[in-house]
């Protein structure tokens, strides 16, 4: 199994913009992936929001997130023809099959398909699956990125809330 690209940001810095984007969307994968690591079970799931946010849950809404922009929004699949919860709530929603091993492999995954399904396109090439409408690829990486950088966010102050404890 392919693990998350290791290029870091200053490698590309004098790239054209294409590189820098999936560089800086593949570490904030990485980044949230690793959220789990060294984690038990429990601490993964571990609850200290009223939402349904946890460790575990964040990686699994990030897996769907990677679907809703790179599966359902190039391919114009339906989420329940991708096997995805109709909501971004729901996508946190933690099953007994939910270990870190399983979410992180996934998505991993994921993040790989993403990257397939993105390498024939150009940053102006306009995606249609999407219920804003027909949208460039390069506003889709921005979004991912926002939404990526803000769960890595959450994810460090819960980790390090769990590990005070």
């Amino acid at each position: 199994m392919s693990s998350l690209p290791t290029t870091s940001v200053d490698d590309v810095r004098d790239h054209p913009i294409r590189p820098q984007f999936e560089v800086f969307l593949d570490q904030h994968r990485a980044a949230l992936n690793s959220c789990l690591d060294g984690l038990t079970e429990e601490q993964a799931r571990r609850s200290l929001v009223p939402s349904r946010t946890t460790l575990l849950g964040l990686v699994k809404h990030a897996t769907f997130v990677e679907q809703v922009w790179f599966d359902e929004a190039i391919t114009r699949r339906s989420r329940d023809e991708i096997g995805i919860p109709a909501t971004p709530d729901e996508s946190f929603v933690l099953t007994d099959a939910d270990t870190i091993a399983d979410v992180q492999r996934r998505h991993r995954q994921v993040c790989e398909q993403s990257r397939r399904a993105t390498a024939s396109l150009d940053l102006d090439d306009l995606v249609y699956g999407n219920r804003r409408g027909p949208l460039p690829l390069r506003w889709v990486y921005l979004h991912v990125l926002r939404e990526l950088a803000q769960h890595c966010g959450h994810a460090d102050i819960l980790r390090e809330q769990i590990l005070a404890e």
